[in-house]
């Protein structure tokens, strides 16, 4: 009977603890929140406007609303798209009220592609309406698609493609720094709104694009084929070498790169020699984590990491106290601890920084967006710490009550046995 009502003591503790669990963070003056749980059809990127954030559906061509951590189950837009492999609703980045959506286009929901196109919407508090075509790019292969969108420091938005296939396909062009081909749109960062010139070439794909808020210069991350994932300062004219070269590149590649116009190769300022599936880039400028102003966080897909990356001196590269990152490759069998920051995230698409300093982080498997907030934020954050102390009330009030059970079960007991 005790083991019956033991069992039955521990299902619901059970239960909360897997309610509650959350990702791992190494730094112990950080806590992990599950700030809006429960989003449906795969969440790729999220944009703040005022304390409103917008989130996308990757497959239901939906754009919810989360209002004071309240996720909306209304959507405020909702669009025909396609949704296979790379495509869906992708990349979203919001300029005062005007708002700008990447994403895969159907005349039907779940029909065939018509393109992968930028519209942008007028955000009036609780809708996207006025939708305006801004830019349609090329649709060859439902991979390599990107999709994510920044805004610089002088306001022209970017936004990052990948070669669409083209290289794979042994289709590529100038942009791929094939010798021939016309460019076509594919392996670029291009400026949307104002529109202007190809930014950079030789992206295969990425996921991740960002600004340094201190010197204004443009980061991506960029997946390779089955080696040579990388995180890249991107210049103007930059050509990141792909479909030549993942990762740093030898003196062979380096003679094969055909030079297109002016547009200037350099190695990666950090490359997976194993794919790691690097997604969001961000920079921490919040006075809520001073220790983090020097610092480049990056979520993988693959492993569900979160690094965080030194930045030097200028800004233009990282510093490592690990002689086997010195290199700036993580090769296999490397330990990568010094720039483990978290674990158990998921496949990460984004992060950013909200509009109160906190760290915010969409999982596309886990429907989740988590939040990193200081742990002396905790005195502060009712809905946190009643779920922590009702976590750790209920084992409390389970081990009495058992304790008092047993107590008056082995009373009884004894009163059977003299009787």
């Amino acid at each position: 009977m005790l083991k019956i009502y033991l069992v039955f003591l521990l299902i619901p503790l059970l239960l909360i603890s897997s309610a509650y669990a959350v990702p791992y963070i190494k730094d112990n003056d950080l806590v992990v929140q599950k700030y809006v749980k429960d989003i449906c059809c795969s969440p790729t990127t999220m944009a703040f406007i005022g304390n409103d954030i917008l989130v996308l559906e990757k497959s239901s061509g939906e754009v919810h609303l989360i209002r004071n951590g309240t996720f909306q189950g209304t959507p405020v837009l909702k669009e025909n798209i396609t949704s296979d492999d790379d495509q869906g609703m992708l990349g979203i980045d919001a300029v005062g009220k005007k708002v700008y959506l990447y994403f895969t286009e159907s005349s039907s929901n779940g029909g065939p592609a018509l393109a992968n196109r930028v519209y942008s919407y007028d955000w009036d508090g609780e809708k996207l309406a006025n939708k305006t075509l801004v830019k349609e790019m090329p649709h060859f292969e439902v991979y390599h698609i990107g999709g994510i969108m920044v805004t610089d420091l002088n306001g022209t938005t970017y936004l990052v493609v990948g070669d669409n296939g083209r290289a794979e396909e042994n289709k590529a062009g100038v942009l791929e720094n094939n010798a021939t081909g016309a460019p076509d749109d594919t392996g670029v960062i291009i400026p949307i709104a104002p529109p202007g010139p190809y930014y950079a070439i030789g992206v295969r794909n990425s996921f991740g694009l960002a600004v340094d808020p201190i010197t204004g210069k443009l980061w991506d991350t960029e997946n390779g084929p089955d080696y040579g994932d990388e995180i890249n300062i991107v210049p103007p004219n930059f050509n990141s070498g792909w479909g030549i070269v993942a990762g740093p590149a030898n003196s062979t590649q380096l003679a094969s790169i055909p030079h297109y116009k002016n547009y200037v190769y350099h190695d990666p300022q950090f490359t997976w020699e194993k794919p790691a599936a690097p997604t969001a880039i961000s920079f921490v400028d919040s006075d809520k984590f001073e220790n983090y102003k020097n610092s480049v966080l990056v979520g993988d897909c693959n492993n569900g990491n979160l690094y965080k990356f030194e930045l030097n001196q200028n800004r233009d590269g990282f510093v490592f106290q690990s002689d086997q990152l010195q290199d700036n490759v993580a090769n296999i069998g490397d330990s990568m601890d010094e720039i483990l920051l978290g674990s158990g995230f998921g496949c990460m698409t984004d992060i950013k920084i909200g509009p109160d300093g906190l760290i915010y982080i969409v999982s596309l498997s886990d429907g989740i967006i988590y939040r990193i907030i200081p742990k002396g934020m905790m005195n502060s954050d009712p809905v946190f710490n009643s779920a922590w102390y009702l976590l750790f009330l209920i084992p409390i009030i389970g081990t009495i009550v058992f304790l008092s059970y047993r107590k008056k079960f082995k009373k009884s007991h004894a009163l059977d046995n003299i009787q």
